[in-house]
């Protein structure tokens, strides 16, 4: 009975630190790309997802800099070996867990970001996967408000391009700051982003 209690107190032990050693590392991973050194953050994702290979957060946020980097180099070489780590590393969580909104919203961004930096080439082959991958995510969590600004973005772009009318996007950036004030994170490190992007998007509808 004693060893059955020590074995237990042991394991415990080990889960705890496992999982103290997880918080930090994502805390510093964090704080790491909030310093501006993307790279670095990047690198630190990828060492805490090969430790904790049952954690999805690791992957996305890897896939998460890396495009948001491709959206900074634009027209560069780097961006071809942006978009190939970030999809690498978002293709391993999309394996597991394919109708997880947040990686649904990577891979949208993704795409995006190949169409941004080579419209001719891009636009007309991406353009239908951006918003089919975008209908599919509103239809599983139709109160994720990264959904909903991220495909009116994806729409604004589209409708001042052709020059249609875009209050509808409006109404529906100013639909995703409401979905923010309410939107409850399911764990630690969970993505909150876009706020503040809406706030600009919706003030720029105002111009």
């Amino acid at each position: 009975m004693d060893k059955f209690i020590l074995i237990l107190a042991v394991f415990f032990t080990n889960l705890i630190f496992s999982q103290n050693n997880y918080e930090e590392g994502m805390t510093h991973a964090l704080e790491l790309w909030e310093q501006g050194k993307p790279n670095e953050a990047s690198d630190f994702f990828e060492r805490i997802a090969a430790a904790e290979e049952n954690e999805w957060l690791p992957n996305y946020y890897v896939s998460l800099v890396n495009t948001t980097q491709a959206f900074e180099n634009l027209g560069t070489n780097k961006v071809k070996d942006l978009i190939a780590k970030a999809q690498s590393a978002l293709d391993k969580e999309l394996n597991i867990d394919p109708e997880n909104t947040e990686l649904l919203i990577v891979q949208a961004l993704i795409y995006t970001a190949l169409i941004a930096d080579n419209p001719m080439n891009n636009g007309q082959k991406l353009a239908p996967k951006v918003m089919s991958i975008y209908n599919k995510a509103e239809k599983i969590d139709p109160k994720n408000p990264r959904v909903i600004l991220s495909k009116a973005q994806f729409e604004m772009g589209s409708a001042k391009y052709f020059g249609t009318d875009t209050q509808p996007i409006c109404n529906r950036i100013e639909k995703s700051l409401t979905l923010f004030d309410t939107f409850k994170t399911q764990t630690a490190f969970y993505p909150e982003w876009g706020r503040e992007q809406a706030v600009t998007a919706l003030e720029d509808c105002a111009k």
